[in-house]
Formats: structure tokens, sequence, C-alpha cells
């Protein structure tokens, strides 16, 4: 279902925006949780998907890793089939008028808005360092989205809360500066709700901050071994078994088609189909879905300079629209700039 215009919103052009971060290997959970639904957005509607590599620091501090990781997300849309005729793929810190209106909006955000945020104090019980970068997170994401005049926002349920703070920041920016009219939209999350939780290979959803993920484009051994170890309970072969309370099975509805999942669900409930077998069956479907992605990956990675064009016309084309906002917010707020 396409994201719906909302009255918040109708005074300006449907655009879709979303970040991707690039904190390490795109895997599955990426996969199935947005970043499908990124592809199919950015046919259809006015988008731009950013590689937000200035979030990335709020926890990888490496810079090789963070260099290679942001390569290889526009790398994985690309192969995935992300069109740049279509929609734009940038580098968030391409586009400078970003950091530019996150400045703007901590002047009117109020400090107990921020302490209240849950995937805040939830990276912190994770053992994440409680920097400031992370703390005020979703001010740089409410930039990310206003700055182009996102309207359409789709988003995990976990990151629904920072919507509703960017919501907060663009209604409290227009009814400030604004004069009577809105300078900026006020988007609306495209949550996904019907997407089930991926599991990762310990049973808990799939995270690279739990280190239990399979990559997108894990292939050979890697995949193999990563499958092979996907938690199952004890079940003896040839007793039945339930697929509905299986790790290996949620994966494997994630990728069959309604004959396929038939077909592995009776074998389960009618006994002699192990696990084994399963993950067998599962490895297939992983390597079949991403067979063509994957020799598009390999391709690419042998253009690296092709790939660049690609982000070096996006942030072109991100900037420019990002300017065009920025100039509104600096003349309603007063900034003078002389260049």
């Amino acid at each position: 279902m396409p994201p719906t215009q909302t009255a918040s919103t109708s005074t300006f052009p449907r655009i879709v925006v979303s970040g991707i971060q690039p904190s390490g290997t795109l895997h599955l959970g990426n996969y199935f949780g947005a970043i499908r639904q990124h592809i199919e957005l950015h046919q259809q509607f006015e988008s731009y998907f950013f590689i937000v590599n200035y979030h990335a620091l709020t926890t990888l501090q490496d810079a090789e890793a963070l260099k290679k990781y942001s390569l290889d997300v526009a790398l994985d849309y690309l192969a995935l089939g992300f069109d740049p005729t279509k929609s734009n793929l940038f580098l968030q810190s391409d586009v400078p008028q970003v950091t530019e209106l996150s400045w703007i909006f901590y002047t009117i955000t109020p400090v107990s808005q921020l302490e209240k945020g849950v995937s805040f104090k939830d990276k912190v019980a994770q053992g994440l360092s409680a920097n400031a970068g992370l703390f005020n997170y979703p001010i740089l994401q409410a930039a990310d989205i206003l700055v182009y005049g996102g309207t359409q926002v789709p988003v995990g349920a976990d990151q629904k809360q920072n919507v509703e703070i960017c919501r907060d920041l663009a209604l409290r920016f227009n009814d400030r500066f604004g004069n009577g009219k809105d300078i900026l939209p006020v988007p609306e999350p495209y949550i996904l709700e019907d997407v089930a939780v991926v599991p990762g290979v310990d049973g808990r959803k799939m995270s690279k901050s739990y280190d239990n993920t399979i990559g997108i484009f894990d292939e050979g051994k890697e995949l193999k071994k990563k499958v092979m170890s996907i938690v199952t309970d004890s079940t003896p072969l040839e007793e039945p078994k339930d697929p509905d309370t299986c790790n290996v099975f949620s994966l494997i509805r994630l990728f069959a088609d309604d004959a396929k999942r038939e077909e592995v669900a009776a074998a389960y409930r009618a006994g002699g189909y192990g696990y084994g077998h399963a993950k067998k069956d599962l490895l297939q479907l992983i390597t079949d879905t991403f067979a063509e992605a994957r020799e598009r990956r390999h391709e690419l990675s042998n253009h690296p300079d092709d790939v660049m064009d690609v982000l070096r016309e996006g942030g072109r084309k991100g900037r420019e629209q990002a300017e065009r906002f920025m100039e509104n917010v600096r003349s309603a707020t007063g900034l003078i700039t002389t260049y």
C-alpha cells in the first residue's frame, strides 16, 4: 500500500525520504524491514534516500570501516534494483544544509523532550556510549527529513517516536517563525505493520548489535555456516513440528511463495522432515532470491567510479532541494548570509 497524503502535508508535494545507516553489513532484517520497501517506493514517488554517515558516527568511530560500509550500502542498493535515474541516492555528508538546519532545531527543542527518547534509552541499555550525538539523534533525523521537504517517512515501528519529534519540530518552527504560513511540511510516518520481526540465527531480532545476522549478500560457505547455525529446538527428526514456532520457518516464510510455504509447513507437521532439511530449503531460497542482485553487485564492485558518480549526482540534487528549503528557513529566522 503506497503512502497516503494527509491534510498536514497537502500544501507540499509528496516527497518520500529515508536514511540508511552504514554501521555494518546490511542483513536480511534490513532488507525485509526497509530496503525492499525503499526499492518499491523510489519507483513511485519523488524520493531522497541517503546514507546517514553522520548518524553512524554516534556508534562507529573507525574511519576505514565507515568509508567501507558507506560505499557498501550504495553498492547494495544499486545491486538490489535502486534506479538513480528515477530517484536520488547520496551521502548525508554531501548535504551541509542538514547540519545547518539541525542547529536551528536545537534552539527550539526542549531538553526534556529528548530525555524521553525511547531509542536513546534502549541503545544506552545495550551498552552504547551515552554521547551527545546519540542523545541528539532525533534532531539530526528531523533535519534529514525536513530539509528536503519530506512528507512521507518509511520507518520501522521503533523509529515512530523520532518521527513524532520531527512532526513536533515542524509544527513548532512553523508556529514560531511562519507568520501564519507553513514553511516546513509536517511529515507522516509510513510504517509497515504487516512485516514480522526477522529472527537472527539466535532467535532474537536480527540486529548487528546482537551479532546474529545473515548478510544480504553472504554466499558460499559463509552463508551456509550461518544458516546451519540457526537455533532450533530438540524435536527428533521423525516427530511432527510446529512451523509457527520455528526460527527457520519464520525466515522461509519471508522468502517462499504461497505454494512453497504451504508445502514446507505441511512437511513440518507430518514428521520426518528435520530442521536440517528446513535449513537446506532456506539456504536455497536465499541463494536463489538474491542470485541476480549478487551478480550485479559483483559487477558494480569492479566499477567503483560509477558508484561514486551515482552518489555525486544524488548529492548535487539533494543539495539543490535542501537549499530551496533553507532559503525560506534562513529568511524566516532572520539569519543573514552574504555568499
